[in-house]
């Protein structure tokens, strides 16, 4: 505990190196009003595309996306996007986008595109008749590679949390998954990375090639900045962030609010 306290305290003097005394948050004007909407909407939890412009905007790497009103605009922006495309549904009433049919991948033609669209909003018209559907989230298809996530809590002793580890849809079973309080150095985000079991995985492994570590480290110092700066965050989950040889990309972002 006396560990974790004074960490606390170092954390604190960090920050206050960082930033200009009279003003220890810096806050992002669009990140703000980001927040803004969802509380005027009566909502705790970010959009996916909302989310991954707060993450865009602390330089976390991000899949290219927009948001298409129309089965023409996806069409578009699928071919602009460049395909594979992957289609979401964009609804504050739709949670669980898969168990209502609100997720298409391997979109690989501008007549697919037509066609997923309006599946999609059949799909969820016939599931949820009275959710509110915003629009489609055209999104690039990631290609497959090492998936990790990146996460943060808010705890109630210490502050923001930040968390480690290997994602995807194994993450709760395999719990291979390190933490820290933010803030965070580049020393702390690189030990972070290294003290997962599975991180020779990471190094490159039966003849894979390694991973970006360096970005990783980025990705983890951006988002302790991000919780740092807006501690109205309770959760957050970048699962999963694609690592490449060369850069990442996060797939998927969950921001939940206070």
């Amino acid at each position: 505990m006396d560990k974790a306290c004074e960490r606390v305290r170092k954390g604190k003097n960090l920050l206050s190196s960082l930033q200009p005394r009279n003003r220890l948050l810096t806050l992002s004007g669009k990140v703000t009003k980001i927040f803004e909407k969802a509380r005027a909407e009566g909502r705790k939890f970010l959009l996916e595309h909302e989310a991954k412009t707060v993450c865009k905007e602390y330089g976390i790497p991000i899949t290219a996306l927009k948001i298409a009103k129309t089965a023409e605009e996806a069409a578009k922006f699928s071919e602009e996007i460049g395909y594979p495309t992957v289609f979401k549904i964009v609804s504050p009433d739709v949670i669980h986008k898969f168990d209502v049919g609100g997720v298409i991948l391997n979109i690989n033609s501008r007549e697919d595109a037509k066609k997923a669209y309006n599946k999609i909003v059949e799909n969820v018209k016939k599931h949820k008749p009275n959710a509110k559907i915003n629009g489609i989230l055209v999104q690039e298809m990631a290609p497959c590679s090492t998936e990790v996530i990146v996460g943060a809590i808010k705890d109630a002793q210490f502050g923001p949390t930040l968390m480690f580890g290997f994602g995807g849809t194994f993450v709760e079973i395999m719990k291979d998954v390190s933490f820290r309080i933010a803030p965070i150095t580049e020393e702390e985000a690189r030990e972070m990375i290294s003290e997962v079991k599975a991180y020779p995985i990471l190094r490159g492994y039966r003849g894979q090639p390694p991973a970006d570590i360096d970005t990783l480290a980025k990705i983890l110092l951006n988002t302790s900045r991000l919780v740092m700066d807006h501690q109205e965050i309770k959760e957050l989950d970048l699962n999963p962030v694609m690592v490449y040889e060369k850069g990442a990309k996060t797939v998927d972002a969950r921001i939940i609010l206070e």
